[in-house]
């Protein structure tokens, strides 16, 4: 609840733009549009580099260049997401680092030991 009391509001920070600002009328794509599909289509070809996204930034509309901009977060947002998942799992099945790393060097005194 703390934390509630010191948030400031977000149109502090990035307030709404006037009604005649350029970017009110840009339509944000659906995430199953066409558009968006074939943005995500781009995001599994390897190697992953600007040059991929460079013709269409470069020479779209602003609206375009926004949605793949949007499209590339949601992805990265997603890869995170997953990369958490992951690191959690690990930590509950493995131990944190200081774990591993007291077991590792037990393991090595035992076997110091036996030799």
């Amino acid at each position: 609840m703390r934390m509630m009391k010191t948030m400031i509001h977000i149109n502090h920070i990035l307030p709404t733009p006037p009604t005649n600002h350029p970017v009110c009328d840009l339509r944000i794509w659906n995430k199953d549009s066409k558009e968006a599909l074939f943005v995500r289509d781009l995001g599994r070809q390897m190697p992953q580099t600007f040059e991929l996204y460079r013709e269409f930034v470069e020479t779209r509309s602003a609206e375009v260049t926004a949605n793949i901009a949007i499209c590339l977060i949601h992805q990265t947002n997603y890869l995170l997401d997953q990369q958490l998942k992951t690191l959690e799992k690990e930590f509950i099945e493995q131990g944190g680092l200081r774990e591993r790393m007291t077991q590792a060097r037990l393991n090595h005194r035992n076997q110091r030991a036996k030799d």
